[in-house]
């Protein structure tokens, strides 16, 4: 029997690669604040639910309406700059707190997009320098923007699932995602490196992140595990460590990067998730993908 996930956030941007990749493997509920309409086509193995995900009330009705054997919450608002940070904050806590806490009370295992941002270094008002390098999952925690700080809150929820309901908890955490075609991250490239300097110019393709979410989701873990979702490289094309020395003026006094080797590793991800970032900018970049469709023909 095809075992039941539910994506929230499933109609949006990397949602719907997320919903694609895995309808089939499991049976996608991909549940949005809109649905797509009275008699569309409907495609084997997806079916769409219109749920408020910050109505605590709704959630648990669509928990207890469904009963899924895992949950995937990809709902959040991801953009501080364009939305007040009443908004992004309550928004986020309160959407993963519904969401985190029906599923662990239903014994689902979860996967949930946390973010890059939690280490503090997009959206500050000075980028700070990376505490070591590559940046690994212990490293501190310092936002000081509503996204990031969402995000922070919403992995200590996680924790709480975990403790109260034994659960697993995968917290993803997404670098800037990219799609074929579309790699906004050459536009900034080809600008000033302070552009890039909040992630320390890492980036990931949208096809790695669904493997991962896919990976989490078979892998056999306890508690809360946080994994990094990168690129194996920067975007830029230059080494890492120069990069960095050139716009900060020094290096980490702990710096073991290689060449063009990612500011963010991904080797817990290696380790516990049996899982390796596949594309990589100059072959992604420019490739014709058609983008996913969640309806039937």
């Amino acid at each position: 029997m095809t075992e039941t996930v539910l994506v929230t956030g499933g109609r949006g941007r990397s949602g719907r690669w997320i919903c694609d990749h895995l309808a089939g493997e499991y049976h996608v509920v991909c549940v949005d604040l809109d649905h797509p309409g009275w008699e569309v086509p409907e495609r084997e193995h997806v079916e769409f639910k219109a749920v408020d995900v910050t109505d605590g009330a709704e959630v648990r009705d669509l928990l207890s309406e469904y009963d899924p054997d895992a949950v995937v919450h990809w709902a959040a608002i991801p953009a501080p700059e364009r939305h007040a940070g009443t908004r992004v904050f309550e928004t986020n806590v309160s959407a993963a707190y519904n969401v985190l806490d029906a599923a662990g009370r239903a014994g689902a295992d979860i996967v949930w997009a946390s973010s890059e941002s939690a280490y503090g270094l997009a959206f500050a008002e000075e980028t700070p320098l990376p505490a070591y390098l590559p940046i690994d999952e212990n490293h501190p925690m310092a936002p000081e923007d509503p996204y990031g700080t969402s995000k922070v809150t919403g992995e200590e929820i996680a924790k709480m699932v975990t403790r109260r309901d034994g659960v697993p908890v995968a917290s993803v955490r997404p670098s800037w995602i990219q799609y074929p075609g579309k790699y906004a991250c050459r536009n900034v490239a080809e600008g000033d490196l302070a552009g890039g300097a909040g992630n320390c110019w890492s980036y990931v393709d949208i096809r790695d992140v669904a493997t991962l979410v896919e990976a989490a989701l078979a892998a056999d873990f306890d508690g809360h595990e946080a994994f990094h979702a990168a690129a194996a490289e920067n975007y830029v094309g230059r080494p890492t460590a120069k990069l960095v020395e050139e716009y900060w003026g020094e290096l980490p006094e702990e710096c073991e990067l290689d060449g063009e080797q990612s500011a963010l590793s991904t080797a817990k991800a290696r380790s516990l998730l049996e899982w390796a970032p596949e594309y990589d900018w100059r072959e992604a970049a420019d490739a014709d993908v058609p983008e996913p469709t969640l309806l039937g023909e």
